[in-house]
């Protein structure tokens, strides 16, 4: 009863809860889109496109490539098939592994042949 009053105060005073669409598009739609639009060029773009590079080294791997795997294991590519590659990690050792888990090509070797120092130009 005591506050019934002040809410016909505020309803009367254009106060209550009567906002325009204009005022709606601007506190909701368009700090939303925006917050969506960071979210992109920040997190789902980049991810995409890091997975596509993925997708293409993977496609294009071939014997005597030297690899290293998600769990760190570096090897030589022996076998190739669709699903499954066979790394040779030391000599006469052969592991098997998912083509997936290879995480990227390998570039300890070309470090190892020049004496463990990157050529200086």
């Amino acid at each position: 009863m005591w506050l019934e009053g002040i809410a016909y105060a505020q309803a009367a005073a254009g106060g209550g809860s009567s906002a325009t669409g204009e005022q709606v598009l601007y506190t909701t739609i368009i700090p939303l889109a925006f917050l969506f639009a960071i979210f992109y060029f920040v997190l789902i773009r980049p991810q995409t496109k890091k997975a596509s590079d993925h997708e293409k080294m993977l496609a294009s791997l071939k014997r005597n490539d030297e690899v290293v795997t998600t769990g760190g294991i570096l090897g030589r590519i022996v076998e190739l098939g669709d699903k499954l590659v066979t790394l040779e990690i030391a000599q006469g050792v052969k592991v098997r592994v998912e083509r997936p888990q290879i995480a990227a090509l390998s570039t300890y070797s070309k470090l190892s042949k020049s004496g463990g120092k990157e050529k200086e130009e």
